[in-house]
């Protein structure tokens, strides 16, 4: 019955291709429905974690049982298309690909599992470091997965290591640029002189930080334009992070006619100092107004104080607030705004005068 079976490649093929087929349902069924079902009430109960989890291995679940039912199936071949060995080999190292490929998926929740990790330890974890641990823990699932692969197949590994550090300074002095932007970015996630999210300004872009990488820092900048600056570039600049005030200064001179009376102006000023005072808007720390000097066409009140967002929507409608009330003190107080103006003063001898007014006469009779 036995030799009657091999004898009939035939009938082999056959089974080979039913037994495929047949896993190819069972991956159907699990995975379409049997896992989409699990992720869907996972995602019901909120727990994130798990979710992510499931998310990521999701794919290599479906190839996983493909290769089963490949390797279930191969015996019935009428044909011997690989040894044993060689089928192991092949197996096994399938099996470590997927599950690399489901790490090198999981390394996208990598913000997640830092937020779990700060409400369950209640530590505090910069948004600077996630983009840089993602990474990180991507190519390590990439160097781990390809030497495991590699000693699966007979590669001497160790010897390949021994290679890279005999060849590390050759390959140090040709991507010495890559190696400075790699010390760069160390240096912004240690000294953290920004985060994603923050406005800076540097020489070199002024706009808000969307990712940082091993190479660059993209900053969007006000006009949208998407601007790549190398870590090696950012680090050794000056960055001014205006995310980090604490207060917004608001300064300028208030030009007021030369014709004010000295009561007047005396009043203004300290109308417009206790408005600022009462002001909820305005840090009441530090609140200037006096007046301050003559200028050629104008007497300046100087006013120096801060606004307690840092929102620049929000700081310009406070300093639009703080000049229409200013407007209107000094229009209770009848004082007027300065303009640039000349006094232009001709002066003619008495003789000239007699002359014009000789010529004038004559004209007239």
């Amino acid at each position: 019955m036995a030799q009657s079976f091999h004898s009939k490649p035939g009938l082999r093929i056959c089974l080979f291709y039913f037994i495929r087929w047949k896993y190819f349902e069972l991956n159907l069924l699990i995975i379409s429905y049997l896992f989409k079902f699990i992720i869907g009430f996972v995602k019901n109960k909120k727990i994130d974690l798990i979710t992510s989890i499931l998310e990521a291995f999701e794919k290599p679940m479906r190839w996983i049982f493909v290769i089963i039912g490949i390797q279930l199936a191969l015996p019935y071949l009428p044909f011997e298309l690989l040894t044993a060995e060689r089928e192991s080999q092949i197996i096994r190292s399938a099996f470590i690909i997927l599950a690399g490929w489901g790490l090198y998926n999981l390394a996208d929740s990598t913000a997640l599992f830092f937020s779990t990790f700060s409400k369950n330890f209640d530590v505090q974890v910069d948004r600077i470091v996630i983009p840089f641990v993602e990474k990180f823990i991507r190519i390590i699932v990439v160097v781990l997965s390809a030497s495991i692969i590699g000693e699966e197949w007979g590669f001497n590994v160790n010897g390949f290591v021994a290679g890279l550090g005999l060849g590390g300074l050759a390959f140090a002095l040709a991507a010495k640029d890559t190696v400075s932007n790699l010390f760069g970015g160390v240096v912004i996630i240690t000294e953290k002189p920004f985060t994603i999210g923050d406005w800076i300004k540097t020489p070199s872009v002024e706009g808000v930080v969307e990712d940082i990488t091993f190479r660059s820092t993209k900053v969007r900048t006000f006009a949208q334009a998407l601007v790549t600056v190398p870590n090696a570039t950012l680090s050794n600049e000056p960055i001014v992070n205006w995310a980090k005030m604490g207060k917004r200064q608001i300064s300028f001179h208030l030009g007021l006619n030369y014709n004010t009376p000295k009561e007047k102006l005396e009043t203004s000023v300290e109308r417009i100092k206790q408005m600022l005072m009462e002001d909820e808007d305005i840090h009441k720390e530090t609140i200037i107004v006096n007046f301050e000097t003559f200028n050629e066409s104008s007497l300046d009140v100087l006013l120096y104080f801060f606004s307690n967002t840092t929102a620049y929507a929000d700081y310009l409608e406070v300093k639009e607030k703080i000049n229409f009330k200013i407007m209107d003190i000094l229009q209770e107080e009848g004082v007027d705004f300065a303009f640039p103006t000349r006094a232009l003063v001709v002066q003619q001898s008495e003789d000239i005068i007699k002359q014009d007014t000789n010529i004038l006469e004559r004209s007239r009779g």
